[in-house]
Protein backbone atom coordinates (compact mmCIF):
# COMPACT_ATOMS: atom_id res chain seq x y z
CA UNK A 1 0.00 0.00 0.00
CA UNK A 2 1.47 2.91 -0.71
CA UNK A 3 1.89 5.71 2.10
CA UNK A 4 1.14 9.30 0.66
CA UNK A 5 2.66 11.33 3.03
CA UNK A 6 5.74 9.63 2.37
CA UNK A 7 5.07 9.47 -1.15
CA UNK A 8 4.11 12.91 -1.26
CA UNK A 9 7.23 14.02 0.82
CA UNK A 10 9.51 12.72 -1.64
CA UNK A 11 8.17 14.15 -4.41
CA UNK A 12 8.71 17.61 -3.28
CA UNK A 13 12.02 16.93 -1.79
CA UNK A 14 13.25 15.28 -5.58
CA UNK A 15 11.87 18.90 -7.21
CA UNK A 16 14.05 20.75 -4.35
CA UNK A 17 17.11 18.98 -4.93
CA UNK A 18 16.86 18.99 -8.49
CA UNK A 19 16.07 22.93 -8.22
CA UNK A 20 19.89 23.01 -6.62
CA UNK A 21 21.56 22.99 -9.72
CA UNK A 22 19.66 25.85 -10.95
CA UNK A 23 20.53 27.49 -7.81
CA UNK A 24 24.39 26.12 -8.55
CA UNK A 25 24.51 27.72 -12.41
CA UNK A 26 23.59 31.28 -10.67
CA UNK A 27 26.10 30.63 -7.91
CA UNK A 28 28.92 29.78 -10.58
CA UNK A 29 27.93 31.64 -12.96
CA UNK A 30 27.91 35.09 -10.28
CA UNK A 31 31.26 34.41 -9.67
CA UNK A 32 32.88 34.00 -12.90
CA UNK A 33 33.95 36.63 -14.80
CA UNK A 34 31.41 38.68 -17.25
CA UNK A 35 33.08 37.27 -20.57
CA UNK A 36 32.39 33.65 -19.35
CA UNK A 37 29.51 33.10 -17.61
CA UNK A 38 26.88 31.70 -19.97
CA UNK A 39 29.49 29.13 -20.31
CA UNK A 40 30.05 28.85 -16.60
CA UNK A 41 26.10 28.10 -16.33
CA UNK A 42 25.68 26.26 -19.22
CA UNK A 43 27.82 23.29 -17.81
CA UNK A 44 25.59 22.68 -15.13
CA UNK A 45 22.41 22.77 -17.10
CA UNK A 46 24.28 20.57 -19.41
CA UNK A 47 24.91 18.30 -16.64
CA UNK A 48 21.15 18.12 -15.91
CA UNK A 49 20.18 16.97 -19.71
CA UNK A 50 23.07 14.25 -20.13
CA UNK A 51 22.78 12.94 -16.63
CA UNK A 52 19.27 12.60 -16.26
CA UNK A 53 19.51 10.71 -19.43
CA UNK A 54 22.04 8.51 -18.16
CA UNK A 55 20.40 7.68 -14.85
CA UNK A 56 17.64 6.19 -16.29
CA UNK A 57 19.68 4.10 -18.99
CA UNK A 58 22.45 2.61 -16.78
CA UNK A 59 22.94 5.07 -13.41
CA UNK A 60 20.38 3.91 -10.94
CA UNK A 61 20.60 0.42 -11.73
CA UNK A 62 24.65 0.37 -11.88
CA UNK A 63 24.12 2.50 -8.01
CA UNK A 64 21.53 0.53 -6.67
CA UNK A 65 21.09 -3.55 -8.29
CA UNK A 66 22.50 -6.38 -7.05
CA UNK A 67 25.94 -6.72 -8.23
CA UNK A 68 27.51 -9.32 -10.42
CA UNK A 69 28.97 -11.88 -7.52
CA UNK A 70 32.60 -10.70 -6.43
CA UNK A 71 31.61 -6.90 -8.59
CA UNK A 72 29.23 -6.33 -5.68
CA UNK A 73 31.51 -4.41 -3.15
CA UNK A 74 32.53 -2.24 -6.13
CA UNK A 75 29.44 -1.59 -8.44
CA UNK A 76 25.74 -3.34 -8.88
CA UNK A 77 24.35 -4.94 -11.96
CA UNK A 78 22.10 -3.86 -15.15
CA UNK A 79 19.20 -5.52 -13.72
CA UNK A 80 16.88 -2.09 -13.51
CA UNK A 81 18.58 -0.52 -16.67
CA UNK A 82 16.13 1.66 -18.27
CA UNK A 83 13.87 1.25 -15.50
CA UNK A 84 11.06 -0.30 -16.18
CA UNK A 85 10.56 -3.01 -14.20
CA UNK A 86 10.23 -0.27 -11.41
CA UNK A 87 6.89 0.85 -13.22
CA UNK A 88 4.38 0.55 -10.70
CA UNK A 89 6.35 -1.37 -7.95
CA UNK A 90 5.98 -0.05 -4.15
CA UNK A 91 8.54 -0.17 -1.73
CA UNK A 92 7.29 -2.84 0.96
CA UNK A 93 8.83 -0.68 3.66
CA UNK A 94 8.80 2.84 3.38
CA UNK A 95 5.48 2.80 0.83
CA UNK A 96 6.43 4.91 -1.31
CA UNK A 97 6.67 4.35 -5.64
CA UNK A 98 10.50 2.86 -6.72
CA UNK A 99 9.89 5.34 -8.89
CA UNK A 100 10.04 7.98 -6.36
CA UNK A 101 13.41 6.73 -5.23
CA UNK A 102 14.60 6.61 -8.34
CA UNK A 103 14.00 10.20 -9.31
CA UNK A 104 15.23 11.63 -6.13
CA UNK A 105 18.62 10.11 -6.08
CA UNK A 106 18.78 11.26 -9.84
CA UNK A 107 19.01 14.49 -8.62
CA UNK A 108 21.97 13.78 -6.38
CA UNK A 109 24.10 12.50 -9.49
CA UNK A 110 22.88 15.35 -11.25
CA UNK A 111 24.59 18.23 -8.88
CA UNK A 112 27.60 16.21 -7.90
CA UNK A 113 29.26 16.26 -11.41
CA UNK A 114 27.90 19.79 -12.03
CA UNK A 115 29.79 20.68 -8.26
CA UNK A 116 33.14 20.03 -10.55
CA UNK A 117 32.61 22.23 -13.08
CA UNK A 118 33.27 25.08 -10.95
CA UNK A 119 37.11 24.24 -10.58
CA UNK A 120 37.97 25.06 -13.97
CA UNK A 121 35.97 28.01 -14.90
CA UNK A 122 37.18 29.92 -17.74
CA UNK A 123 39.62 27.24 -19.47
CA UNK A 124 37.70 24.52 -20.16
CA UNK A 125 36.28 23.36 -23.54
CA UNK A 126 32.42 23.08 -23.65
CA UNK A 127 32.70 20.16 -26.02
CA UNK A 128 35.00 17.84 -23.55
CA UNK A 129 32.85 18.63 -20.77
CA UNK A 130 30.06 17.62 -22.44
CA UNK A 131 31.81 14.10 -22.67
CA UNK A 132 33.72 14.15 -19.35
CA UNK A 133 30.17 14.49 -17.56
CA UNK A 134 28.87 11.17 -18.66
CA UNK A 135 32.04 9.28 -18.48
CA UNK A 136 32.85 10.61 -14.78
CA UNK A 137 29.25 9.60 -13.86
CA UNK A 138 29.79 6.21 -14.68
CA UNK A 139 33.57 5.49 -14.00
CA UNK A 140 33.41 7.57 -10.48
CA UNK A 141 30.56 8.90 -9.29
CA UNK A 142 27.80 5.73 -9.57
CA UNK A 143 30.77 3.07 -8.40
CA UNK A 144 31.02 6.13 -5.07
CA UNK A 145 27.04 6.06 -4.82
CA UNK A 146 27.07 2.03 -5.07
CA UNK A 147 30.07 1.85 -2.27
CA UNK A 148 27.89 4.25 0.11
CA UNK A 149 24.38 3.62 -0.48
CA UNK A 150 23.83 0.46 -2.55
CA UNK A 151 25.35 -1.94 -0.39
CA UNK A 152 28.56 -1.70 -1.80
CA UNK A 153 32.11 -1.70 0.60
CA UNK A 154 31.64 1.46 2.11
CA UNK A 155 28.09 0.81 3.65
CA UNK A 156 29.14 -2.80 4.53
CA UNK A 157 32.73 -1.33 6.47
CA UNK A 158 31.85 -2.65 10.06
CA UNK A 159 35.22 -2.25 12.70
CA UNK A 160 34.06 -3.10 16.37
CA UNK A 161 30.01 -3.33 15.07
CA UNK A 162 30.29 0.47 14.16
CA UNK A 163 29.30 1.49 10.27
CA UNK A 164 30.04 4.44 8.53
CA UNK A 165 27.76 7.43 8.67
CA UNK A 166 26.81 9.01 5.72
CA UNK A 167 22.76 10.70 5.74
CA UNK A 168 22.53 12.67 2.51
CA UNK A 169 26.22 12.45 0.95
CA UNK A 170 29.31 14.07 2.60
CA UNK A 171 31.36 11.42 1.10
CA UNK A 172 29.45 10.20 -2.33
CA UNK A 173 28.50 13.61 -3.45
CA UNK A 174 31.22 16.53 -1.92
CA UNK A 175 34.58 14.69 -1.12
CA UNK A 176 33.74 12.74 -4.45
CA UNK A 177 33.36 16.30 -6.25
CA UNK A 178 36.25 17.86 -4.54
CA UNK A 179 38.47 15.22 -5.11
CA UNK A 180 37.41 15.27 -8.99
CA UNK A 181 37.95 18.86 -9.16
CA UNK A 182 41.22 18.91 -7.42
CA UNK A 183 42.28 16.27 -10.20
CA UNK A 184 40.74 19.17 -12.82
CA UNK A 185 42.66 21.80 -11.84
CA UNK A 186 46.14 19.82 -12.29
CA UNK A 187 45.22 18.38 -15.40
CA UNK A 188 44.00 21.63 -16.77
CA UNK A 189 46.60 23.93 -15.13
CA UNK A 190 46.33 27.65 -13.87
CA UNK A 191 43.97 30.43 -15.93
CA UNK A 192 45.97 33.51 -17.87
CA UNK A 193 46.82 35.67 -14.69
CA UNK A 194 45.95 33.46 -11.68
CA UNK A 195 48.17 34.87 -8.94
CA UNK A 196 49.07 38.20 -11.02
CA UNK A 197 46.05 39.47 -11.34
CA UNK A 198 42.44 39.90 -9.74
CA UNK A 199 39.44 37.86 -11.04
CA UNK A 200 36.84 38.91 -8.93
CA UNK A 201 32.81 37.84 -9.07
CA UNK A 202 31.27 39.44 -11.89
CA UNK A 203 27.58 39.61 -10.30
CA UNK A 204 27.16 39.56 -6.57
CA UNK A 205 23.58 39.53 -7.08
CA UNK A 206 23.72 36.21 -9.07
CA UNK A 207 25.89 34.55 -6.17
CA UNK A 208 23.34 35.34 -3.77
CA UNK A 209 20.57 34.64 -5.87
CA UNK A 210 22.49 31.01 -6.23
CA UNK A 211 23.42 30.38 -2.40
CA UNK A 212 19.31 31.43 -1.94
CA UNK A 213 17.88 28.89 -4.01
CA UNK A 214 20.94 25.95 -2.66
CA UNK A 215 19.76 26.61 1.15
CA UNK A 216 16.03 26.58 0.00
CA UNK A 217 16.79 23.24 -2.26
CA UNK A 218 19.21 21.35 0.33
CA UNK A 219 16.19 20.87 2.83
CA UNK A 220 15.24 18.33 0.38
CA UNK A 221 18.59 16.92 -0.11
CA UNK A 222 19.13 16.67 3.77
CA UNK A 223 15.54 16.33 5.31
CA UNK A 224 14.50 14.24 1.74
CA UNK A 225 16.74 11.57 2.57
CA UNK A 226 15.19 10.79 5.60
CA UNK A 227 12.86 9.10 3.58
CA UNK A 228 9.50 9.57 5.46
CA UNK A 229 8.25 13.13 7.07
CA UNK A 230 8.76 12.32 10.41
CA UNK A 231 11.06 12.81 13.45
CA UNK A 232 14.35 12.19 11.79
CA UNK A 233 13.78 14.79 8.67
CA UNK A 234 12.36 17.42 11.29
CA UNK A 235 16.37 17.23 12.79
CA UNK A 236 17.73 17.30 9.68
CA UNK A 237 16.28 20.24 8.59
CA UNK A 238 16.56 22.01 11.88
CA UNK A 239 20.21 20.71 11.58
CA UNK A 240 20.49 22.17 8.39
CA UNK A 241 19.37 25.18 8.97
CA UNK A 242 21.55 26.22 12.10
CA UNK A 243 24.51 24.88 10.70
CA UNK A 244 24.61 26.94 7.75
CA UNK A 245 23.28 29.88 9.48
CA UNK A 246 26.17 29.10 12.07
CA UNK A 247 28.60 28.89 9.30
CA UNK A 248 27.89 32.36 7.81
CA UNK A 249 29.07 33.92 10.99
CA UNK A 250 32.25 31.83 11.44
CA UNK A 251 32.99 32.82 7.84
CA UNK A 252 32.17 36.60 7.99
CA UNK A 253 33.78 36.55 11.35
CA UNK A 254 37.28 35.12 9.49
CA UNK A 255 36.73 37.96 6.78
CA UNK A 256 36.60 40.68 9.66
CA UNK A 257 39.37 39.50 11.74
CA UNK A 258 41.97 39.01 8.24
CA UNK A 259 40.42 41.83 6.12
CA UNK A 260 38.61 44.67 8.23
CA UNK A 261 35.22 43.50 6.68
CA UNK A 262 32.53 41.48 5.71
CA UNK A 263 31.16 41.09 2.48
CA UNK A 264 28.49 39.37 0.22
CA UNK A 265 30.58 36.87 -1.02
CA UNK A 266 31.96 35.66 2.26
CA UNK A 267 28.41 34.85 3.30
CA UNK A 268 27.07 33.00 0.25
CA UNK A 269 30.52 31.20 0.72
CA UNK A 270 30.17 30.47 4.59
CA UNK A 271 26.14 29.09 3.91
CA UNK A 272 27.76 26.50 1.34
CA UNK A 273 30.90 26.07 3.73
CA UNK A 274 27.82 24.82 6.26
CA UNK A 275 25.49 22.88 3.96
CA UNK A 276 28.32 20.86 2.44
CA UNK A 277 29.13 20.09 6.15
CA UNK A 278 25.98 18.93 7.76
CA UNK A 279 24.99 16.77 4.75
CA UNK A 280 26.74 13.57 6.04
CA UNK A 281 25.57 14.11 9.67
CA UNK A 282 22.34 15.92 9.83
CA UNK A 283 20.12 13.22 11.63
CA UNK A 284 22.80 12.10 14.33
CA UNK A 285 23.98 15.30 15.96
CA UNK A 286 21.76 17.60 18.34
CA UNK A 287 21.11 20.90 17.00
CA UNK A 288 23.71 22.05 19.68
CA UNK A 289 26.19 19.79 17.76
CA UNK A 290 25.23 21.04 14.27
CA UNK A 291 25.70 24.74 15.50
CA UNK A 292 29.19 23.95 16.10
CA UNK A 293 29.98 21.83 13.62
CA UNK A 294 29.20 24.85 11.08
CA UNK A 295 31.29 27.28 13.06
CA UNK A 296 34.32 25.45 12.44
CA UNK A 297 33.31 24.29 8.93
CA UNK A 298 32.58 27.94 8.13
CA UNK A 299 36.14 29.10 9.83
CA UNK A 300 37.99 26.63 8.41
CA UNK A 301 37.02 26.77 4.90
CA UNK A 302 36.96 30.23 5.05
CA UNK A 303 41.17 30.31 5.56
CA UNK A 304 41.57 26.94 3.61
CA UNK A 305 40.30 28.71 0.29
CA UNK A 306 43.42 30.21 -0.08
CA UNK A 307 45.75 27.44 -0.16
CA UNK A 308 45.75 26.91 -3.88
CA UNK A 309 48.09 30.05 -3.77
CA UNK A 310 50.08 28.43 -1.41
CA UNK A 311 50.23 25.05 -3.25
CA UNK A 312 49.50 26.34 -6.50
CA UNK A 313 46.68 25.20 -7.92
CA UNK A 314 43.70 27.21 -9.97
CA UNK A 315 40.71 26.28 -8.17
CA UNK A 316 38.39 29.08 -9.57
CA UNK A 317 35.48 29.21 -7.71
CA UNK A 318 36.83 27.42 -4.38
CA UNK A 319 34.94 23.79 -4.51
CA UNK A 320 38.19 21.82 -3.34
CA UNK A 321 38.28 24.92 -0.41
CA UNK A 322 34.69 24.04 0.55
CA UNK A 323 33.31 20.86 -0.64
CA UNK A 324 36.34 18.23 -0.13
CA UNK A 325 37.86 20.36 3.39
CA UNK A 326 33.82 20.96 3.75
CA UNK A 327 32.86 17.33 3.09
CA UNK A 328 36.07 15.95 5.50
CA UNK A 329 35.23 18.06 8.63
CA UNK A 330 31.47 16.73 8.37
CA UNK A 331 32.42 13.05 8.29
CA UNK A 332 34.76 13.62 10.77
CA UNK A 333 32.47 15.19 12.77
CA UNK A 334 30.23 12.38 12.81
CA UNK A 335 32.99 10.79 15.04
CA UNK A 336 33.17 13.17 17.95
CA UNK A 337 29.51 14.99 18.11
CA UNK A 338 27.51 11.95 17.11
CA UNK A 339 24.46 11.95 19.99
CA UNK A 340 22.63 8.48 20.73
CA UNK A 341 19.57 10.72 21.30
CA UNK A 342 19.95 11.79 17.86
CA UNK A 343 20.68 8.45 15.59
CA UNK A 344 22.25 5.64 16.16
CA UNK A 345 26.08 6.39 16.87
CA UNK A 346 27.40 7.67 19.58
CA UNK A 347 31.18 9.86 18.67
CA UNK A 348 33.62 10.31 21.28
CA UNK A 349 32.44 13.33 23.05
CA UNK A 350 29.25 11.34 23.92
CA UNK A 351 31.11 8.26 25.31
CA UNK A 352 31.65 6.28 22.12
CA UNK A 353 34.67 4.16 20.78
CA UNK A 354 37.45 5.37 18.19
CA UNK A 355 35.46 3.12 16.31
CA UNK A 356 33.62 5.88 14.63
CA UNK A 357 36.45 8.23 13.88
CA UNK A 358 38.09 5.13 12.15
CA UNK A 359 35.62 3.70 10.20
CA UNK A 360 34.38 7.72 8.57
CA UNK A 361 38.19 8.06 7.94
CA UNK A 362 38.67 5.25 5.93
CA UNK A 363 35.56 5.79 3.69
CA UNK A 364 36.45 9.14 3.11
CA UNK A 365 40.07 8.51 2.19
CA UNK A 366 39.18 5.70 0.28
CA UNK A 367 36.45 8.23 -1.64
CA UNK A 368 38.65 10.56 -1.83
CA UNK A 369 41.78 8.39 -3.41
CA UNK A 370 39.54 6.53 -6.01
CA UNK A 371 37.68 9.93 -7.29
CA UNK A 372 40.91 12.10 -7.40
CA UNK A 373 42.97 8.96 -9.37
CA UNK A 374 39.85 8.18 -11.88
CA UNK A 375 39.29 11.95 -12.80
CA UNK A 376 43.08 12.42 -13.13
CA UNK A 377 42.94 9.60 -15.99
CA UNK A 378 39.82 10.52 -17.54
CA UNK A 379 40.96 14.35 -17.98
CA UNK A 380 44.19 13.18 -19.50
CA UNK A 381 42.65 10.84 -21.80
CA UNK A 382 40.12 13.45 -22.95
CA UNK A 383 42.59 15.90 -22.89
CA UNK A 384 45.10 13.86 -25.23
CA UNK A 385 41.67 13.15 -27.29
CA UNK A 386 40.19 16.50 -28.25
CA UNK A 387 41.78 18.56 -25.82
CA UNK A 388 40.70 19.60 -22.56
CA UNK A 389 41.63 23.30 -22.30
CA UNK A 390 40.89 26.11 -24.36
CA UNK A 391 43.21 27.75 -26.40
CA UNK A 392 44.69 31.01 -25.21
CA UNK A 393 43.01 33.25 -27.51
CA UNK A 394 39.74 31.87 -26.47
CA UNK A 395 40.92 32.31 -22.53
CA UNK A 396 41.39 36.06 -23.28
CA UNK A 397 38.41 36.65 -25.20
CA UNK A 398 35.87 34.98 -23.27
CA UNK A 399 34.25 31.87 -23.31
CA UNK A 400 30.70 33.07 -24.01
CA UNK A 401 32.07 34.84 -27.42
CA UNK A 402 33.94 32.54 -28.63
CA UNK A 403 32.94 29.09 -27.69
CA UNK A 404 29.01 29.84 -27.77
CA UNK A 405 28.55 33.18 -29.93
CA UNK A 406 26.59 35.15 -27.63
CA UNK A 407 27.23 37.28 -24.39
CA UNK A 408 25.24 37.65 -21.28
CA UNK A 409 24.71 41.37 -21.38
CA UNK A 410 23.35 42.70 -24.65
CA UNK A 411 25.06 45.98 -24.89
CA UNK A 412 28.56 46.59 -25.70
CA UNK A 413 28.55 49.76 -23.50
CA UNK A 414 27.88 47.00 -20.48
CA UNK A 415 30.52 44.93 -21.14
CA UNK A 416 33.04 47.24 -21.80
CA UNK A 417 32.14 48.87 -18.40
CA UNK A 418 32.59 45.29 -17.06
CA UNK A 419 35.78 44.30 -18.74
CA UNK A 420 37.11 47.39 -17.72
CA UNK A 421 36.48 46.80 -13.96
CA UNK A 422 38.27 43.73 -14.10
CA UNK A 423 41.37 45.99 -15.83
CA UNK A 424 41.38 48.13 -12.73
CA UNK A 425 40.87 45.16 -10.45
CA UNK A 426 43.96 43.95 -12.05
CA UNK A 427 46.11 46.34 -10.47
CA UNK A 428 45.57 44.56 -7.05
CA UNK A 429 48.50 43.52 -5.71
CA UNK A 430 49.62 39.42 -5.48
CA UNK A 431 48.93 38.18 -1.94
CA UNK A 432 45.87 40.42 -1.47
CA UNK A 433 43.39 37.65 -2.35
CA UNK A 434 42.27 37.05 0.84
CA UNK A 435 41.09 41.31 1.01
CA UNK A 436 39.82 41.50 -2.45
CA UNK A 437 38.42 37.13 -2.43
CA UNK A 438 39.49 38.26 -5.89
CA UNK A 439 40.47 34.62 -6.44
CA UNK A 440 37.31 33.67 -7.60
CA UNK A 441 36.94 32.73 -11.86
Amino acid sequence: MIDSGTTAWLLVSAALVMLMTPGLAFFYGGMSRAKSVLNMMLMSFASIAIVSVLWVLVGHSLTYADGAGPLTPVIGGLGDAGLGGMVGEVDPEGGYPLLVDAGFQMMFAVITVALISGAIADRAKFGAWLLFVPVWSLLVYFPVAHWVWGGGWVSSLDIGGTEVVDFAGGTAVHINAGAAALALTVVLGRRKGFGAESMRPHNLPFVLLGVALLWFGWFGFNAGSAYAADETAALALVNTQVATAAATGAWMLVERLRQGRVSALGFASGAVAGLVAITPAAADLTPLGATLLGLVAGGVCAYTISLKFRFGYDDALDVVGIHLVGGIIGALAIGFLAAPVAGDSSGLLYGGEFHLLLVQGIALVGVAVYSFAVTYVVGKAIDAVMGFRIPEAVETNGLDHEIHSETAYAFAELDHLADGAEELSASTPPGAETAERGVRS
